[in-house]
């Protein structure tokens, strides 16, 4: 066996682990981190930060008070304050810190109209943030293993000493280390995991975001458990969308970004069941079709409907994409067809539809029928819908999409406080022991906050900063 020593050993190559890296590395300590994967992660399009420099420049006035009231009445008061205080209240300098590093963020944006602009855009012609920081890391001496996972924490005496890892040819690294940080990414890619720790059955009822081969599987809050770490309640980060291949971010591909509009959207009994105007909030979106029976739902819109949006912009689009028209949609969904994808149609008549669907057709003819009539007056009274999202569903063809969940990936896991201490049961800190980003993610409760955007990166980022500085002094304290 292999014997390194460090002061501070980090579990994982992500957003959370690299910005521990180079976080405690400019704190003057011995840093080597694990990742398993032969890459380091690619890290997200753009944090969320508030009162950033961007913000002020746009005299943008939402505040740090603002957010962290925003997130506990999201959560009804479920999240720790004190740690989401923390990550709000780090965020701003954050930003600072990457554009230092050389990352340029080209806009502050908002997710939907309406949100909040939070979510800090980067410029694709910068560095990747990952890359960023784990070049300032190296700069500062740390060293960064690929394909060496960790397998197991070491804890003697209540507190933690290190940890084993595995290197490329299968041999064991025993690590010492004074403190190791967790930031393996959550569970999303451990299909079992999903469904006993959150309800959710992926391939039936969820979709999600994998790679090949699957890294996310859970290892680091497995690990921290191990050592006496506290369970915490765990989600998938959802919102409403095609299945893959053609569900990507927004809840579709962009060549069909008319399924990401507010058409007339009904469940397996034929009926509305929620103003469609909720597409813009993925997650919300998501909440609703997630009710509804066998948990799926429909968008249809008709042909002139789509030749509306192949001659005018579409009514909405992510924030951080050019606004296109619609490509042709018929071509797509015969290739999609082809292809053997069971979630896009394309018919001639609603009985042809509820044929290949099985929605009840009374409730559907009844549902379009008042529909139309709603987009006739301009008014919805069922569920007040604006006016100009009405589009009547009358001229074959119809274009229909089924919606199920799609996951980004998962929350929670590890119980941790403000400082990113690992928590016993008893609320207790594991001496040595910090986790951030996913593996310990719980301030959005059940639901993805897309009202302020940028919260699996962010958080991530902010966090591994929080248990870099801590784990630092941490180190440093038992060395006297």
């Amino acid at each position: 066996m292999k014997h390194i020593e460090t002061d501070v050993a980090i579990i994982g190559g992500g957003c959370a682990g690299m910005a521990a890296a180079a976080t405690a590395a400019e704190r003057g300590v011995r840093v080597i981190a694990f990742e398993k994967a032969p890459h380091l992660a690619l890290g997200g399009n753009g944090p969320f930060a508030v009162e950033s420099r961007l913000q002020r420049m746009n005299r943008l006035t939402f505040t740090r008070e603002d957010a962290l009231n925003f997130f506990m009445k999201h959560t009804h008061y479920r999240a720790d304050a004190r740690l989401v205080k923390a990550y709000v209240d780090k965020s701003a300098s954050t930003i600072d810190w990457f554009e230092r590093l050389g990352v340029r963020f080209l806009e502050v944006v908002a997710y939907y109209p309406g949100a909040q602009c939070v979510w800090h855009y980067k410029d694709p012609n910068t560095p990747r943030i990952t890359d960023a920081l784990s070049a300032r890391a190296k700069e500062l001496g740390a060293n960064i293993y690929l394909e060496t996972p960790a397998k197991k924490i070491l804890k003697e005496n209540g507190r933690i000493v290190g940890l084993i890892a595995e290197d490329k040819s299968g041999g064991a690294i025993q690590v010492k280390a004074g403190a190791v940080i967790i930031g393996t990414g959550g569970f999303g890619e451990n299909h079992e995991w999903v469904k006993k720790y959150t309800g959710h059955e992926p391939g039936r009822n969820l979709s999600l975001i994998q790679g090949d081969p699957p890294m996310l599987e859970g290892d680091g809050i497995r690990m921290a458990w191990e050592v006496g770490a506290a369970e915490t309640e765990m989600y998938i980060d959802t919102y409403r969308g095609l299945p893959q291949p053609y569900g990507g971010p927004g809840g579709t591909n962009i060549e069909l970004g008319t399924f990401r509009q507010p058409n007339l959207m009904v469940n397996l009994l034929g009926e509305r069941f929620v103003n469609e105007e909720v597409v813009f909030d993925g997650a919300l979106a998501g909440n609703a079709v997630d009710i509804q029976k066998n948990r799926c739902a429909f968008m249809i819109f008709d042909e002139d409907t789509n030749k509306y949006y192949e001659e005018n912009d579409w009514d909405w689009l992510l924030a951080q994409m050019p606004t296109m028209r619609s490509s042709n949609i018929a071509a797509i969904i015969k290739k999609a067809q082809d292809e053997g994808y069971e979630h896009l149609f394309m018919v001639d008549s609603l009985e042809e539809l509820c044929a290949q669907t099985g929605i009840d057709l009374d409730g559907l003819r009844k549902t379009v029928d008042e529909y139309n009539k709603a987009c006739e007056t301009g008014r919805d009274g069922l569920f007040y819908k604006k006016a100009k999202y009405l589009k009547p569903v009358k001229r074959p063809k119809f274009y229909v999409g089924r919606f199920l969940l799609n996951g980004y990936g998962s929350l929670g896991g590890v119980k941790i406080n403000h400082k990113t201490e690992v928590l016993t049961k008893d609320h207790d800190a594991i001496p040595g022991l910090y986790t951030a980003g996913n593996d310990s993610n719980t301030i959005c409760g059940d639901t993805y906050v897309f009202y302020l955007a940028g919260h699996m990166s962010g958080f991530a980022y902010n966090t591994g900063r929080i248990a870099g500085e801590n784990a630092s002094e941490y180190v440093k304290s038992i060395a006297k």
